[in-house]
């Protein structure tokens, strides 16, 4: 038997419907720009989930790479600084 199958038949696990899965599939479409900017309605939920994954990697690469830019700003900015406690005031 297929994990799937005994993951639906365990006791307290509600089941999703397909109207439910579409309109979840739907709302991603809206959310990815690479998606949402297509001409074409039609787009399969394997690419949506697929888009959507990599939009989420793109914005784990972005924020790696802000984060890394802030470390190197910090730590060439004097920490008495107007500047360092200006960054600091904007990180809390």
């Amino acid at each position: 038997m297929s994990s799937r199958r005994s993951r639906s038949r365990q006791p307290g696990v509600s089941r999703i419907s397909d109207d439910q899965i579409a309109d979840l599939v739907s709302k991603l479409q809206q959310l990815i720009p690479e998606i949402r900017n297509r001409r074409s309605d039609k787009v399969s939920a394997s690419k949506v989930l697929q888009e959507t994954c990599n939009y989420i990697r793109n914005l784990h690469r972005e924020v790696d790479d802000l984060s890394d830019r802030l470390s190197a700003l910090l730590a060439s900015t004097d920490t008495d600084s107007d500047q360092a406690a200006i960054i600091r005031s904007l990180l809390m």
